[in-house]
Formats: structure tokens, sequence, C-alpha cells
């Protein structure tokens, strides 16, 4: 097996995508996400799996659970499994982000370009790795 290595700043800072699955393993998968100004990533739970985002650029906020706290570029954010979470682009540029699934949540190699597109898909994680 390879794994993963890349310099994951600079492919997150350079997507426009909303979502694009970059590495699916066994137990964590690594999803690079572009939010533009006014969207958010869609109130949701994972009752099985935490979760982790790393800012990258722009500004925002966090909601976990009853909690909402503002974000920026460098921030990490931690939602623990079962909390109910949303992030959101509050700013004037594109939000950029990677996000940590544990396990996966999507099907792998999985590319968005848009929220529209992303649920019009109903896709999730069918077991298939990216090696």
């Amino acid at each position: 097996m390879k794994g993963y290595l890349d310099n994951i700043e600079d492919r997150t800072e350079e997507n426009r995508d909303f979502r694009r699955v970059l590495y699916t393993g066994k137990n964590l998968q690594l999803v690079l996400m572009a939010l533009q100004p006014g969207e958010d990533i869609g109130e949701e739970v994972h009752d099985d799996h935490d979760q982790f985002f790393r800012i990258e650029t722009g500004t925002g906020e966090v909601l976990i659970d009853d909690t909402t706290r503002p974000i920026k570029g460098d921030d990490g954010i931690i939602v623990p499994a079962g909390a109910r979470h949303n992030v959101t682009n509050t700013g004037d540029e594109v939000l950029t982000l990677y996000t940590i699934y544990g396990p996966p949540e999507h099907r792998d190699g999985v590319v968005h370009k848009t929220k529209a597109e992303a649920e019009a898909d109903d896709e999730h994680f069918d077991g298939t790795t990216t090696e």
C-alpha cells in the first residue's frame, strides 16, 4: 500500500469543488471542500463516526449541537459522533477546508462541483477504498 502524501495546504487552497474525495482508507477518509460565500455544508449528524475539519482560508462559523462559534483559516475542529453540526461560510471569499471522516462517509473518488450536485447524488461509502 502507498497511502497518501501531498501538500494538503496547497491542494485545499487550490480546490474550488464543493466536495472532492482525495483518499479513502479502511478507517479514515480525506475530503477537500470549498464553500462559496453564504454557503454551508448542510446540517448533519454522523451517529457512528467522528469528523475533523481544518479550515485553510476564509471565515465562517461552525455549529456543534447548540453552540455556534466563529472560524477562520488555520482553525481545527473536531465533531464527535452523534453531534449535530454544520459549517457555514459567512465571509466574502471562498472558505476552503479539508475534512477527515473516521470511518469513511463518501464513495471513493467522488467529486461534486457544487452543493446542488452533491445534494442530488445519493452516494455513500460503499466499502471500496483507494487501494
